[in-house]
Formats: structure tokens, sequence, C-alpha cells
């Protein structure tokens, strides 16, 4: 059976993926360029808390793209635009008020970008849509910060105009703005304004969830190439989210976790790469496929509860916030480094 199926659609999203990262940093990038040329106190508090929000939010992408499983490269149009808007924000072309138009036009992109491979995650299975979760945040935040740069805009092409400020309301203009907006869509634009990224209980529940997932859509599906489908995606997630974390995880947990527990995960993946080779060599049709297929998820259901009921707690006892957030940014790596290794990409 061939493991990876080759889905157009996914590889598209996968490369529609890269250029929101790509075009992430170059927001970053625009923000500290900009704030290097503006010296209005207000409008650089309300940069850098931009600033700091698109950091943490690229942070929240690279999170989607190894949760997706299948990673890409920017196209070559978009690379070409980075390119050129980077030497018109460093440059003496525009005035003030037109960098901060075209960067108030790249946050609209991306936030059309970001609704639009939502959209496309649903139409293509519940494990992409899943996978994409947490891409929700970044939109929003994306359209808030819209609204925090039309105040800014108003304000700098009023001085560049007429070399007067605007009115005194325009900032509580821009806050009610916000305000109603986030009272439309609840409290995904601020739920993780705190937090720096996620932590590592956060990152493998994220892939527990998304297996999950792609089992009960197999077992669920008559498709053969749907099943397949599932299934090479289910072994490529399976490989990558146990190399990682038996580089980064299982090491670090042996200090504060029993041994023979930690032995135990170990013997348990090495069971399930065992048992994903063992299904890859029978074909979907055969009345057998599904029967392992399951077999396999009861073992990973047992494998998930200890380490969620088990292994997490001693995690949350014996690290600090910071460290766990570390582990997962650690374990990302891992795991990115993990599917590009095995040629996951479009």
């Amino acid at each position: 059976m061939v493991v990876t199926l080759d889905d157009t659609k996914r590889s598209a999203i996968a490369v529609r993926l890269a250029d929101v990262k790509a075009f992430q940093e170059l927001i970053i990038s625009n923000e500290e360029t900009l704030l290097s040329q503006i010296n209005d106190s207000e409008i650089q508090k309300r940069l850098q808390d931009m600033l700091d929000s698109d950091r943490k939010n690229l942070g929240v992408i690279e999170t989607v793209i190894v949760q997706y499983g299948v990673q890409g490269e920017p196209r070559k149009v978009t690379q070409e635009l980075i390119e050129k808007t980077k030497q018109m924000m460093q440059g003496s072309e525009l005035s003030l008020y037109d960098k901060f138009a075209q960067h108030e036009l790249l946050k609209h992109g991306q936030v059309m970008t970001g609704i639009m491979l939502h959209k496309a995650a649903q139409v293509v299975g519940a494990d992409v849509d899943m996978a994409f979760g947490p891409l929700n945040t970044v939109n929003f935040e994306n359209r808030a910060h819209q609204e925090q740069l039309k105040g800014i805009l108003e304000q700098v092409g009023t001085r560049e105009l007429t070399g007067k400020d605007a009115d005194q309301g325009l900032w509580a203009r821009v806050q009610d703005a916000v305000a109603a907006f986030s009272g439309v869509v609840g409290s995904a634009v601020t739920q993780t304004s705190d937090k720096k990224d996620m932590n590592i209980q956060d990152l493998i529940r994220l892939d527990h969830n998304k297996v999950n997932t792609l089992f009960t859509e197999l077992l669920q599906s008559d498709n053969p190439q749907k099943i397949q489908e599932y299934f090479g995606q289910i072994y490529k997630d399976l490989l990558a989210h146990s190399i990682a974390e038996e580089e980064v995880v299982y090491p670090k947990v042996r200090a504060f976790y029993p041994q023979d527990k930690v032995e135990e995960l170990y013997s348990e993946q090495a069971e399930f790469r065992t048992k994903l080779d063992e299904i890859k060599a029978i074909d979907p049709s055969n009345s057998q496929f599904k029967d392992k297929v399951k077999q396999l998820m009861d073992a990973v259901g047992d494998h998930i509860r200890q380490e969620e009921f088990d292994m997490f707690t001693a995690i949350r006892n014996n690290l600090s916030d910071g460290q766990s957030e570390q582990m997962a940014s650690d374990f990302k790596a891992a795991k990115s480094k993990a599917q590009q290794e095995m040629g996951v990409v479009s």
C-alpha cells in the first residue's frame, strides 16, 4: 500500500500556509521598521503591542504547520512581493502614511487568507479543520489590529496634510471599534494574548485529538481513496509524533516520572511503528485492514490516556510554565525536522 497519497488539495493548502508564515514574518519586519520611523508615543505603544502579538502569532502559525503535517514552501510570487515590500518600507519614496496603508492591506490579506484556509480545511477533512483551529486566534487578532491601524492612519495622514493632530476622540473610537469587534467574535481575540506559546501538554493534546479524528474518519469511510488518504496521514503523524516525544519529552520526564512508565511509553510507540508497517502492507479493501486499524486505535487510546492523565500531571507538578513552553518549542522543532526527513513537504 502506498503511504503518501498524491493529494493536490492538501499540498495546495500547505503552500498557502507557507505563504501565511512568510507574510507574518514580513508583518513583524514592517512593524519593527515603522517603530524606528515614528516618534509619537501613543502610536509607538500601540505598534509595540501589535508587534508583541504578531511575534506570538508567528509561533501559532508554526504550530499549525507542524500540526497539519504537510509542509510547503512559499510561492515564488510571494517571495518576490515580500522583497519588494521590504524595500519600500525601508526606503524614502513612500510617506509614513503610505507605509501604514500598505501594512494595513497586508493585515487584511492575512485575515482573508486565514479565513480561506479554514473554509478549505472544512472541505478537505475533519483532521485538517482540527489542525487549523489555532489559526482562528491569529485571524481574530489581525482583525483587531486592522481597527488599530485605521486609527493610526487617521492620525498620521492628518498630520502629513495639516501639520496638526486628528480630533481628540480618535483613540476612543478605535477602542470602541475593537471592543465591538471583540463582542462579535467572543473572547477568541484575547484568549491567548497573555501566553507566549502553547505548553507541551497543549501541543501533545493537539496531536492526540487529530489522530483520534483521523481514526474515526477512516473507520467511518467506505471510500478506498479516502481510507488510503487517512491512513497515510495517520502513518506520518504517529511517526513524527513518536520521534519528537522520544527525542524531547521522554528523556526530560525521566527525572520525575517513574522509570517503568517511561519504558512502557517507549515500548508502546515501538509497537505502534510495527503495527503501522503491518497495516501498510494490507490492501484497504481487505477486511483485515480496518480490523488492524481498530486494534491500533485502541492501543493508541491506552497510550494517550497514560500520557494525559499521568505524565501530564507529573509535568505540571515538576516543570515551570516557562520550562513547559520551552519543551513545546523543542518538540515542535523536532517534529518539523522529522516531517522534513520523511519527505512530508509539498
